[in-house]
């Protein structure tokens, strides 16, 4: 992201968690937009994260068996994300 290169980032989180902390930029996965994902190009840079990366890795993997070839999984998920990123990003 620093390098400023094109990236889509999915939080795939409940609601009620991206209400609590949330990534600047991070779309979150709904029925909705799971469908508009499946339309884009299958070479889209695209990055899951949820809160420590079990689901966001369950995401990347569903996503891989419909043919995308560059998905990322947020190591650590939003909480690595807010103790060595942004720790602006509330903590739960």
């Amino acid at each position: 992201m620093d390098a400023g290169e094109p990236v889509q980032l999915f939080d795939v989180r409940t609601p009620d968690e991206h209400r609590k902390a949330r990534i600047a930029g991070a779309t979150l996965v709904d029925p909705r937009v799971a469908a508009e994902i499946e339309k884009l190009p299958k070479d889209t840079r695209i990055v899951f994260h949820c809160h420590h990366g079990g689901r966001s890795q369950a995401a990347a993997e569903h996503f891989a068996g419909l043919g995308f070839t560059n998905l990322h999984n947020l190591a650590g998920g939003i909480d690595a994300w807010s103790r060595e990123i942004d720790p602006s990003v509330p903590r739960y």
